[in-house]
């Protein structure tokens, strides 16, 4: 019996059979397909909108394909815990990062937050090391830190103790309450207690935070005197030291600011993720790291056992690189009228990712195994790279720190430090070189090992480089989930987050870390690689939309069409009524509601067009050597339960002056356009077929879908289009106007 349980597995995949969604997705490619075909052997009615047409119709239907192959095969991964324990003498230590960027976007409350919940994990506490990296070099972050090392030495006790699953404490006070029928008084004590000092922490923090004048930077923040965010030296501190090795202290907290110098390109978030696996390499040197954004809490505190179910599996974990747990959300704002929550793309799309060769890297929420980031495939797997590789060409490889190098040959070899070993603050200096803005120079850092540059999107290149090597990766979707986060709580913030995918995406589409190059040249397999162009043809997909929405307009305008009535008409609305039940139907089977359904619906299409496109252009600039993208941050909210209630923002759609909404205006003021031409008889004699209904329909359905930009027009204050766009907006229609009442087209 007990060499039975020996050989069951520590997880196991289990793929869903979904036999209808097959059925419905093929009839849809089918009619794609059968309207495709009619488009190239109608050839009496060619005309160049025509062909126009069929290139749009054409990458709409490859886009179809990909889609359909990455939804085919969705599996679903289960992990054991409890057999890990069983068969583990001792559990392997884990690195954790945070990356937080900037003090005002990032309120420090919300990093504060996420380094409790993870300080607070169920895992021995010696085994873990938890980095901060603060790129925004903010004495308000490291004083934050500071204090919240305080709080941990109770809130941590506290959480183990009582078993509290949700380990950000402004999480578990907004959400549990005290029973005072079936709690016992010890606990109501405790919980006061806790409550108070973590209020306290709270109000410390947020006045610090709001202070017109900064505070005194002495003592411990004397290191940030005369510092600015773009120059400054390395700055690494230790905040918490477990030197006793204790399994029930607390972790190791490292504080880690790198050099920045305006001479030197900093990589973004890549440079920032690659200076914390170097310094971490040199402290703790874990075998497996996590990494996670300054606003993802720890939602299950098990977490880490369930991940290492499938690292550590003898059998399929040998060659699993990363696992990636699904971004998901607290407090997001009903039926997601921003379409920022994601839940449909996560249960279909990603699902069937993990399926195939695995879940693309995410960029957070994600367990790495330290060799594969370090550029070993597989099969070097405790093979040391010190033996096989003369000093100077580790050099290259890693950098000049000889530490660093015999810590990385130390990793590769399979053996990591003792948890009695570790003690960070031995590696202050080392970890400070290995910080600095010119250590990667000339080495392999960002290029072939490491988190990858050249994109903004640094995670889909990353997990790309990887996956090439012969790598795979895994879901980890427990019950309950992994992680929480904020997403994008107004338009704001959400249009310059997908504008910046929308641009970093197309950088990684057209550049030497593509998925069709991984196919070609390295070790992605087909449907696997095909399934990258979901993800990584976001700005195309702007791109074709925008010359489709333009292509109706001005057929409507000039009276021309590309829905002539018969069997291209009917084909056409064939695709659009089918596609439209049938996505509604995939909603409406994982518990979504129709307004939910069609906040997404109407959010695909505004941003695909709007968003996206402005990324795909911001690539093709950046890709030309014209200019640079700009990295944009995210704003990060911190809300309490239930706060959408108390918030009048909460769902409505706020304007400013972003060319987002300069493109958004102007497609909507053109179909306004061309429906009035239309209606009131001003189009001119027909070319060819005149416009007809199918047009009508395409118009109206992008109307609709564009109502919150049309009532944008006739408000006021934030809630109004300013009349800065409107103005630019109107100059545009005209030109597309009077572009399509001449003969320049035609």
């Amino acid at each position: 019996m007990a060499n039975q349980e020996h050989d069951l597995p520590l997880y196991e995949k289990v793929w869903l059979k979904r036999t209808f969604q097959r059925v419905i997705d093929t009839l849809i490619l089918f009619l794609l397909l059968l309207l495709l075909s009619n488009r190239v052997f109608s050839s009496h009615n060619f005309t160049f909108p025509w062909l126009v047409a069929l290139i749009c119709e054409s990458w709409f239907t490859f886009t179809w394909i990909v889609i359909l192959n990455t939804k085919w095969s969705p599996a679903v991964t289960i992990t054991h815990p409890d057999r890990l324990l069983q068969r583990v003498q001792e559990l392997p230590p884990v690195d954790l990062f945070v990356t937080t960027a900037d003090p005002v976007l990032e309120s420090p409350i919300i990093t504060v937050n996420t380094v409790l919940s993870l300080l607070a994990l169920d895992y021995p506490a010696n085994k873990l090391a938890c980095y901060v990296s603060d790129d925004g070099c903010s004495p308000l972050t490291f004083y934050a830190l500071l204090e919240a090392s305080k709080f941990a030495k109770f809130w941590v006790p506290f959480c183990k103790k009582h078993n509290v699953q949700v380990r950000a404490p402004f999480r578990y006070f907004s959400d549990v309450t005290i029973n005072n029928n079936e709690d016992s008084l010890e606990f109501k004590q405790e919980w006061l207690q806790v409550k108070e000092m973590y209020d306290n922490l709270g109000r410390t923090i947020e006045e610090v935070t709001h202070k017109t004048t900064p505070f005194q930077l002495d003592g411990e923040l004397a290191v940030f005197s005369n510092t600015e965010q773009r120059n400054h030296p390395s700055i690494v501190k230790v905040i918490l030291e477990n030197k006793e090795g204790l399994s029930d202290g607390l972790p190791h907290l490292i504080y880690v600011s790198r050099e920045k110098r305006p001479q030197y390109h900093h990589n973004y978030k890549a440079g920032a993720m690659n200076v914390l696996t170097r310094v971490s390499g040199l402290m703790s040197n874990a075998p497996f790291m996590l990494n996670v954004d300054c606003d993802m809490v720890v939602n299950n505190p098990k977490i880490v056992l369930h991940a290492l179910c499938i690292l550590m599996d003898s059998q399929k974990g040998k060659d699993v690189a990363f696992v990636q747990c699904f971004q998901q959300f607290y407090d997001g704002i009903k039926d997601d009228p921003f379409g920022n929550q994601w839940v449909a793309s996560f249960e279909y799309i990603i699902r069937g990712m993990a399926g195939l060769q695995g879940p693309f890297y995410g960029g957070t929420n994600t367990f790495h195994r330290r060799n594969a980031i370090y550029g070993l495939y597989p099969h070097e797997i405790e093979t040391e790279i010190k033996g096989k590789l003369e000093e100077d060409i580790l050099i290259q490889q890693f950098g000049s720190s000889k530490e660093f190098i015999n810590s990385a040959a130390h990793a590769s070899g399979g053996s990591v430090y003792s948890a009695n070993d570790i003690t960070p603050s031995n590696f202050i200096e080392a970890a400070t070189q290995v910080a600095n803005c010119d250590y990667e120079c000339g080495t392999f850092w960002g290029k072939k090992l490491g988190w990858l540059y050249g994109s903004i999107s640094e995670d889909v290149p990353t997990g790309l480089n990887i996956q090439r090597k012969g790598w795979r990766s895994e879901c980890c979707t427990p019950d309950p989930i992994a992680f929480q986060g904020c997403a994008p709580r107004g338009l704001l913030s959400t249009v310059i987050q997908q504008k910046r995918w929308g641009s970093g995406l197309t950088v990684v589409f057209f550049g030497k870390h593509s998925p069709l190059v991984c196919m070609l040249f390295g070790k992605v397999q087909f449907r696997a690689g095909l399934s990258y162009f979901w993800l990584t043809n976001w700005g195309l997909r702007g791109a074709f939309l925008v010359c489709y929405v333009a292509l109706i307009a001005y057929c409507m305008i000039a009276n021309t069409s590309i829905f002539p009535e018969g069997l291209v008409l009917w084909t056409a609305i064939s695709v659009f009524v089918i596609y439209n039940i049938h996505t509604l139907s995939e909603y409406l089977t994982i518990g979504l509601s129709i307004t939910h359904w069609w906040n997404n619906q109407r959010m695909c299409v505004m941003r695909t067009t709007t968003a996206w496109f402005i990324g795909f252009l911001s690539a093709m600039l950046k890709l030309s050597r014209i200019s640079d993208t700009v990295f944009e941050i995210t704003e990060k909210e911190h809300t309490a339960s239930g706060a959408d209630g108390n918030n009048a923002d909460a769902g409505r759609f706020t304007f400013d002056e972003s060319p987002v909404f300069v493109v958004g205006s102007t497609i909507l003021l053109v179909h306004l356009t061309a429906m009035l031409v239309m209606f009131l008889g001003l189009q001119p004699a027909p070319i060819g077929n005149g416009c007809g209904v199918g047009e009508l329909i395409c118009s109206t359905y992008l109307v609709v879908c564009y109502w919150p930009y049309l009532k944008g027009l006739f408000s006021r204050g934030k809630y109004g289009i300013p009349v800065s766009t409107i103005c630019m907006s109107s100059v545009f229609a005209l030109v597309f106007l009077h572009i399509c009442r001449s003969n320049i087209i035609t």
